[in-house]
């Protein structure tokens, strides 16, 4: 556990994929059980909470993130009592639970999209986005969906387009209502009365849109999208259907909710493109709003020293009193041990790489499921992917599956040991290879490494809660100091797989090694020298 007064900040969240976790039924898919038995492992990495993506009620059209329930469990994943028992195991092992809250849209199989959809008179007729065509039957606007086509959505019955920013079937609900926003609180307050310690926020900037429903413009020669460029979603500079003024009247009430419990924390998921980091800082601002946001900006491709540099130096300038929360991976991009190794060159050392740096950054730190064994991204056949996003967009793009493959446990044992039936996803063989019980106890193992690392971080307030400062360095090197109380840390990384690197420290002091796990970096006179892919942290003074 880290030793600062919020549990959060400076934490380690492990993010669990529910569906590809442990299977306990024989089933093929993942379950809260299967969550439950396998929370030590969780533990012994040195994690403060467990993120659980969604488990609720769905048709399961999006893999959950269509919900037709906040209230209740997906019977696939088990059942109301599975999840006290998760809570409640977590607790005894010193985990805290984060729920992934689904807050933007809903499935169209709810009871509210139902009610909704029945007449334009009915008590829930505003709880979605509805609008009338133009006069030649053609959309409200030009709004995209991010899974592909126009966002919006032609109905029989009310004889008007509804708005969807993802698939058809997840309508957007109408945040300009505050019955809409009253009656998601209460269903917040139902988990939190069940003891969860905190929610992540999906899409969190995407609650609102403009009501006038105006057009948005094209996006600006030479400003990138964080939207893969096979999709024409990036083509549009997105100001009018996300990230709205008025969110901030939600998110204060969202937090004033959460303050009434103690300890209880928030992270929301902020895809904004150029203008990520400024919506962190509007929404993690104040000491009202969210406790801290995560973007995309270390999701990307770009594995560089600039590309690190400029993230944090954003961020650092941005975001005045609020907190970020930064990982490499997640269940919506490809694995970073894949991402961000050459085509040919062995993937170890790059996720030993990561882990050091992750652990060295400023704010809270997000580990998905395998990262910790090295897994890297895995390629599968058209006919066995589940993720629309992927099928609509094959083969220009292969879509999420390839980071959601389940987790390997048992090298020997038939799907690596998460289930004894047909896996949902295939388990790629040399994920079997690469399984948890292969690693315990090997020390030059991924595994081994992230629980070494994981260790030293907690051990080090500069790295948990410190101020940090970037400091001049060659291209292929990133070099920072972490400062908190009298105690300052040097934190070098050479990003280069073929090149040694050298660090100035002549006007910096002396410079002291603290064991920093893997750390390859040697301390000459007024120099720190980095082998390939090498890490070095050291006190200074």
């Amino acid at each position: 556990m880290t030793a600062t007064t919020a549990w959060w900040r400076g934490g380690v969240i492990y993010q669990v994929y529910p569906r590809s976790y442990q299977d306990s039924t024989g089933d093929g898919s993942g379950d809260l059980r299967g969550i439950t038995r396998r929370l030590p492992h969780i533990a012994s990495l040195g994690a403060d909470a467990v993120w659980l993506s969604p488990f609720f009620k769905s048709p399961m059209a999006d893999m959950g993130y269509d919900v037709s329930d906040y209230c209740a469990v997906d019977p696939m994943f088990g059942s109301m009592e599975d999840f006290d028992d998760l809570v409640a195991e977590a607790h005894r092992l010193g985990l805290k639970i984060i729920i992934d809250q689904v807050l933007s849209h809903t499935s169209d199989q709810h009871a509210w999209f139902s009610e909704s959809r029945s007449s334009r008179a009915n008590r829930k007729a505003d709880w979605y986005v509805w609008a009338d065509a133009k006069p030649d039957g053609t959309a409200p606007n030009n709004w995209l969906s991010i899974f592909g086509g126009p966002a919006w959505e032609w109905d029989t019955v009310r004889k008007q387009y509804y708005l969807h920013n993802f698939l058809a079937s997840q309508p957007d609900l109408n945040f300009h209502s505050p019955a809409v926003q009253d009656a998601l609180l209460e269903t917040v307050r139902f988990w939190l009365d069940r003891g969860v310690d905190g929610f992540r926020l999906d899409t969190v900037n995407f609650y609102v849109h403009d009501a006038r429903l105006r057009d948005n413009p094209p996006m600006p020669s030479g400003v990138a999208s964080d939207i893969p460029d096979t999709n024409p979603y990036g083509y549009q500079d997105h100001i009018f259907d996300k990230t709205q003024p008025e969110n901030i009247t939600f998110l204060r009430r969202f937090r004033s909710l959460l303050d009434e419990y103690d300890d209880r924390a928030s992270v929301g998921e902020v895809g904004d493109g150029n203008r990520s980091l400024k919506t962190v800082a509007a929404y993690t601002a104040g000491g009202d709003l969210l406790h801290m946001c995560y973007t995309f900006d270390l999701l990307s491709p770009d594995f560089s020293a600039a590309h690190v540099r400029k993230s944090i130096a954003d961020f650092e300038a941005a975001v005045v009193d609020g907190w970020i929360c930064w990982a490499f991976s997640n269940h919506d991009v490809m694995r970073h041990a894949t991402r961000w190794t050459a085509p040919g060159n062995a993937t170890d050392p790059v996720a030993h790489f990561a882990i050091g740096l992750l652990a060295c950054l400023r704010g809270t730190i997000c580990i998905y499921q395998g990262e910790e064994l090295g897994l890297g991204e895995a390629e599968l056949a058209f006919e066995d992917l589940r993720d629309p996003y992927g099928i609509r967009f094959w083969p220009g793009f292969k879509g999420r599956d390839g980071c959601r493959t389940p987790m390997p446990w048992e090298a020997e044992k038939p799907a690596a040991g998460f289930t004894t039936g047909r896996p949902w996803l295939p388990v790629p063989e040399d994920h079997g290879q690469r399984a948890v019980d292969r690693q315990i106890g090997v020390p030059s193992s991924v595994l081994e490494h992230y629980r070494q690392v994981l260790t030293f971080r907690a051990q080090q307030p500069p790295l948990l809660s410190g101020t940090i400062r970037l400091l001049e360095t060659g291209i292929n090197v990133l070099a920072f100091l972490r400062e908190a109380g009298n105690e300052t840390l040097i934190c070098a990384f050479n990003f280069s797989d073929g090149e040694a690197a050298d660090v100035d420290t002549a006007e910096i002091g002396l410079i002291e090694a603290i064991g920093f796990p893997g750390s390859d970096g040697l301390i000459a006179k007024g120099a720190i020298s980095l082998p390939p892919l090498g890490c070095f942290v050291g006190r200074v003074g």
